[in-house]
């Protein structure tokens, strides 16, 4: 089942195509990584699915409803996590989500016991002061409670690890992959490396239009072409590697740095055994001989060049 459906979505905002007739759909239970540069229309994408924005044309459903601007009825099956999210600082975190939890109506005993819930799974349980003195990282993993507390089907995260130091981005995602089997989750970013830690799903945006879509492996598949590396101790074993008549085929789309080639090939066998024969024809011993698989930071530069 798809929790969320995006068919043929548009935004104009005056004569700037914003978003350009993008389609994509969410698995139940997935990880979907929202990814585009700064302004890439991921926030604006977003918003219409909130109902906040409304689209020049397309269609967005969420557990099969209609999302329609200016109303709210689907919003019950998300909770939302802004990039920036506030809060009273003057409130503890219990505090602030028995607030949330009654402006939702949620029952006296439902608010104690998921609050209660809800703290030990981000790691706040023992956090009993004001949310004034909290960190970054304190408020965002208070932000994804709160987004749990009415028990959204689908849970949607802007930019949640953009400003964070790698102990605070490791603790997000940790979070967000636990919180997996309880909700589907969708986060928006432009951190590559936090897509391929805990995605399984994958939308990336390029200037308002959809470039890749799919499983993380499919769309590695789709454009696979493996590289070789090999790094030397010195230049000038490099240099001797390279002036082979053997390799020269193969260099020609090569990478070269001072002690470091990467041959791209589609066929890594080929190239595996080529640069083996040469290194032992001219006798000569690399610091390190590594195939390398396609990587999203590499699929990304393709698309965005």
């Amino acid at each position: 089942m798809d929790i969320l459906s995006i068919e043929n979505l548009s935004k104009v905002f005056g004569t700037n195509k914003v978003i350009d007739d993008i389609t994509f759909s969410v698995p139940e239970h997935s990880i979907f990584g929202f990814i585009g540069q700064n302004g890439a229309g991921k926030t604006t994408t977003m918003k219409m699915v909130l109902g906040l924005l409304k689209p020049t044309s397309g269609n967005i459903k969420v557990c099969g409803e209609h999302v329609t601007y200016g109303q709210n009825k689907t919003n019950k099956y998300i909770g939302y996590l802004p990039d920036v999210p506030e809060f009273y600082g003057y409130m503890k975190p219990y505090e602030y989500l028995k607030l949330c939890g009654e402006i939702t109506g949620l029952s006296s005993k439902e608010i104690k016991s998921k609050s209660e819930e809800l703290l030990t799974l981000v790691g706040l349980e023992n956090a009993n002061r004001k949310i004034g003195g909290f960190s970054r990282g304190m408020k965002q993993r208070l932000g994804i409670a709160q987004a749990l507390l009415n028990e959204p089907k689908l849970l949607i995260c802007d930019e949640p690890t953009s400003a964070l130091d790698p102990r605070g981005r490791k603790e997000i995602l940790d979070l967000l992959y636990l919180v997996k089997g309880k909700t589907t989750v969708v986060f928006s970013t432009h951190i590559l490396s936090d897509v391929e830690r805990i995605c399984d799903h994958i939308a990336l945006l390029n200037n308002g239009k959809l470039a890749l879509s799919g499983t993380l492996s499919e769309i590695k598949s789709q454009h696979k072409q493996d590289g070789l590396l090999i790094e030397f101790a010195s230049r000038t074993d490099k240099e001797k590697f390279t002036a082979s008549p053997q390799m020269a085929c193969l260099l020609a789309n090569a990478e070269q740095m001072e002690t470091v080639v990467i041959i791209r090939t589609n066929d890594i066998q080929t190239a595996e055994q080529a640069a083996i024969e040469t290194l032992l024809k001219q006798k000569l011993l690399p610091v390190k001989l590594e195939v390398l698989e396609p990587t999203l930071e590499s699929l990304f530069m393709e698309v965005v060049k």
